[in-house]
């Protein structure tokens, strides 16, 4: 009973340490609603409209609506094997820049109410939005702004339109967890394009949904990762300049998106989107260009790994059901995730970690984001030691930082050491909401963490040590790594 009570009492001192500093922010910070979005770190994108159905990409928007027709359209079937997979929801394009709309809208004829599907009665969103809540996975949709159908489209009563479609999803189908906004911006079927009115978008959003992040290339609480292969970059800022950039071919360059700005206005963290196939609307040519697992694994790591939250593209066959071949890919996806996370190297007792002569294993390892570790304003004559029981065999090692205070590494140093001997030196930059650092596998005796860079006295709110069930080489080397 003693020892328990001084273990107690050692992790209550532990966390009033880490909490009495009481820090101020630095730089913006994410609301609420951001930290909550970026939680669910990982999702499924689901493309499917007619496109599924002509083996097009880009709908002309001159398709016949009933060439909508899934057979046996099931999105039971899309929560089931998403929650095996380990996805926290699902994003459905509900308006491609085809026009059509997988919903009844008052306010379009090319809809599945003008489709031969279930005689016109059918509602995809509806049938999703219930079998998400059955399952318990947040539910999100892309709407594009772009048109190739609607006779408005170029027009100003254009904004009109889409403004009302915002306002009946989110009336008919809400709460979502996220809200998509493509900025491709082409002709109509009047030849003419539509002049966005993004600011009157970004009101209706905050009136009629104000706890839904919104994205598109700058945001406003969302920003796009500057490319379509999933990757962050290896240094992730979740701040953005917006001012004098515009959504679509105005918005700021690839590298920029990619990186953030170190010191940028606005709290904006990135999202990588990929489609677990070469393209994003099924195509049964590409049945066997599935990617494999161990890809989707150095996706999550370039990803997720490096701060941003991942959206995967799965997209529904013409029956209207995820085919074997991408749920077999997922099953293994979610395996490969499981075997290498499921359990810290460090936790259990195997280890300790010191701030200098103090130990602060619990504050790191307790799964709490709310307790933390700080540096202090002197984090350059001091560091993380993580002091194993035994020699462990590891590969991995993971970092966060409790952004709700801003980020504030700039840079970092790990070293790997056999008692003495210095193994490998390796250094990166930023931390952020995650950080997932992947090297070829070591025997190791202690590893040292020096932050070497940082805006204001670095926190670290969690810290994780992990062997990968993934073979060395196929991991991620996103840092300098010195033998």
């Amino acid at each position: 009973m003693k020892k328990i009570l001084l273990c107690l009492v050692s992790i209550l001192y532990l966390v009033s340490f880490a909490l009495s500093q009481s820090p101020s922010a630095v730089g913006p910070v994410p609301s609420e609603m951001q930290q909550k979005w970026q939680d669910n770190n990982f999702y499924l994108f689901m493309h499917f409209g007619p496109n599924t159905f002509t083996d097009l990409e880009w709908g002309k928007g001159s398709e016949k609506e009933e060439v909508f027709n899934p057979t046996a359209l099931d999105c039971r079937q899309w929560c089931r094997i998403a929650k095996a997979a380990g996805a926290k929801g699902i994003i459905i394009t509900a308006k491609h820049h085809d026009g059509f709309c997988l919903w009844p809208s008052a306010y379009s004829h090319h809809t599945v109410a003008q489709s031969s599907w279930r005689n016109g009665k059918g509602d995809v969103l509806k049938e999703l939005s219930q079998a998400c809540k059955a399952s318990g996975l947040s539910f999100g949709v892309y709407l594009s702004p772009w048109d190739r159908n609607h006779p408005a489209y170029g027009t100003p009563a254009y904004n009109d339109v889409f403004v009302n479609m915002m306002k009946e999803v989110v009336a008919r189908y809400g709460p979502f967890f996220e809200f998509w906004w493509d900025g491709a911006n082409g002709e109509g079927p009047n030849g003419k394009k539509q002049q966005y009115d993004w600011q009157r978008f970004i009101s209706t959003m905050r009136t009629v949904a104000p706890n839904t992040p919104v994205f598109s290339d700058i945001g406003p609480d969302i920003r796009w990762a500057g490319n379509e292969e999933g990757h962050a970059g290896a240094t992730n800022w979740n701040l953005l300049d917006t001012a004098g950039f515009r959504r679509g071919a105005g918005a700021p360059p690839g590298d920029t998106l990619n990186q953030g700005n170190v010191y940028g206005a606005n709290w904006i963290p990135a999202e990588c989107d990929v489609s677990i196939r070469p393209g994003w609307f099924y195509h049964k040519s590409e049945d066997s260009l599935v990617k494999k697992p161990e890809v989707l694994f150095d996706i999550y790591l370039k990803s997720i790994g490096r701060g941003a939250n991942l959206i995967l593209n799965v997209p529904p066959d013409r029956r209207g059901l995820i085919t074997a071949y991408d749920s077999a890919t997922l099953m293994e996806f979610a395996k490969l995730r499981r075997e290498s996370f499921q359990s810290s190297l460090i936790s259990g007792g195997k280890s300790k970690i010191l701030l200098g002569k103090k130990e602060v294993t619990a504050a790191l390892t307790d799964g709490n984001k709310n307790t933390w570790v700080s540096l202090g304003k002197d984090y350059k004559n001091s560091f993380l030691e993580v002091r194993f029981n035994k020699m462990q065999e590891l590969n991995c090692i993971e970092l966060k930082e409790p952004t709700r205070y801003g980020q504030r590494v700039k840079a970092f140093a790990i070293e790997l050491w056999n008692g003495n001997q210095l193994l490998y030196h390796l250094s990166g930059t930023t931390i952020g909401h995650q950080r997932i650092l992947s090297f070829p596998r070591q025997n190791a005796s202690r590893i040292t963490i020096k932050i070497t860079d940082a805006k204001a006295e670095p926190l670290i709110s969690s810290l994780g040590v992990y062997r990968l069930a993934v073979d060395n080489g196929e991991l991620t080397m996103d840092i300098e790594m010195k033998g």
